[in-house]
């Protein structure tokens, strides 16, 4: 029971992760301190995706679900499993990126016209 609590805590942090990568430099405009968060998460999210590198979030959910008897995330991973072909069609995903990283860019131009 603990560890597919633990699975589940893993997976909704993860979202909020994302969602955080992908519009809380908007937050930034409001409290200007949390620039820093977010450009740490935007760094963390722009190299996972260039390197591949993998997400401990992602490793502590499958070794979540795994030790609760489940079946483990696919190796593709977190975003493949549960957003590609959930939330966009597979074909969409450099849209998709793209997008988030134009949201990004976004905020930051905002947070610079704001603090000027």
């Amino acid at each position: 029971m603990m560890y597919r609590l633990l699975a589940d805590a893993a997976m909704v942090v993860h979202f909020a992760f994302l969602a955080y990568m992908a519009v809380g430099g908007f937050l930034a405009w409001r409290w200007p301190r949390t620039i820093w968060i977010h450009l740490a998460v935007a760094a963390w999210g722009a190299m996972s995706v260039v390197t591949g590198v993998e997400c401990p979030l992602t490793l502590v959910e499958d070794w979540a679900r795994r030790q609760a008897g489940q079946d483990g995330l696919p190796p593709s991973g977190f975003i493949d499993h549960y957003i590609e072909g959930v939330i966009y069609p597979e074909e969409y995903t450099n849209v998709a990126r793209l997008g988030v990283a134009v949201l990004v860019l976004f905020s930051y131009a905002g947070y610079v016209l704001r603090r000027q």
